[in-house]
């Protein structure tokens, strides 16, 4: 039994690992996108296909009752367009490394959260853990030029993104723990669509189609579409299952690094000695946030940390 709760952790923590490794790999093709397209074209993209593919893969429908589909409607709001839509609105009011810290906020409002609506318990380990994986994110973000200038609604909608995030991630563990993850991820991304096309049509941008001609924008947008928003939803949703929502996003910590990695793999970007610091930190704040005693490992409600 332990084995198989073993291989089930180890499972868990490598699909979120390569989960993170990809969404923070995603900013450098949304960086190179914003060139041509809009946030919200860039958004809604990525959704279609995603939810294409998904399509593809697993030709059926999923029934749900009326409440659960409310819930999918909420899924889809706080996961996809409210997040992505808060997240990148507030990069145009206030500075990147502000938000990259304030949305690693969104672990520690996920273990409050979980802790309320009696998904997951809330340890002491797990607050000193996150303290030194956000502390490890400050040394990452700021990469040896600490410049921290403090915008009150872009600030704001950073820490509105991190909620959202929280709210999706108890949401998804309370409503899809028993479903087929790719119909879920499919239905999720259904309702992101649907609500991130009034967003889209709200700005009145022309939506240029020459582009996705090109290597660089269809190569890009298959990046976001297919991995980023197809496979690394559903992989994230098992590693709940595996891991529980607690520790599944305390690897969002490791965003921030992993971007600035990839940034100076592909753009040349200078990583200083304290991101590399940074980076340790992080690490060690996962391995303590993950840490439990043989007495605290008794299961929450609906089997949350299994």
């Amino acid at each position: 039994m332990d084995t198989m709760e073993n291989r089930k952790k180890l499972t868990g923590c490598l699909f979120a690992a390569f989960t993170i490794t990809v969404w923070g790999s995603t900013f450098i093709s949304s960086k190179k996108l914003l060139a041509v397209y809009s946030p919200a074209q860039i958004m809604l993209t990525r959704f279609l296909l995603a939810y294409c593919a998904l399509w593809l893969l697993r030709p059926r429908k999923l029934a749900l009752t009326w409440k659960q589909e409310c819930a999918f409607v909420l899924l889809g709001l706080s996961g996809c367009s409210l997040y992505f839509y808060t997240e990148n609105t507030a990069l145009t009011y206030t500075l990147a490394s502000n938000v990259s810290i304030i949305v690693t906020a969104a672990p520690i409002f996920t273990a409050v959260l979980a802790h309320l609506t009696g998904e997951e318990r809330f340890r002491r380990q797990t607050l000193w853990g996150f303290l030194a994986a956000f502390a490890g994110v400050v040394l990452v973000v700021c990469n040896g030029t600490f410049v921290l200038k403090l915008n009150p609604l872009g600030d704001l909608l950073a820490l509105a993104a991190a909620l959202c995030w929280a709210c999706y991630s108890v949401l998804l563990r309370r409503t899809a723990e028993h479903l087929d993850p790719i119909l879920t991820t499919r239905r999720t991304l259904f309702w992101g669509i649907l609500t991130a096309l009034p967003m889209v049509l709200l700005e009145g941008l022309p939506y240029p189609t020459a582009p996705l001609l090109t290597p660089v924008a269809a190569g890009n947008f298959l990046f976001l579409g297919l991995l980023g928003s197809g496979l690394c939803f559903i992989l994230w949703n098992r590693a709940f299952h595996y891991l529980g929502v607690v520790t599944t996003n305390s690897f969002i910590y490791l965003q921030p690094f992993i971007t600035i990695l990839v940034a100076w793999l592909f753009l040349g970007e200078p990583v200083s000695p304290l991101a590399l610091l940074g980076a340790g930190l992080i690490t060690a704040g996962l391995v303590v946030a993950q840490h439990v005693s043989p007495t605290q490992n008794i299961p929450a409600k609906n089997g949350a940390g299994q």
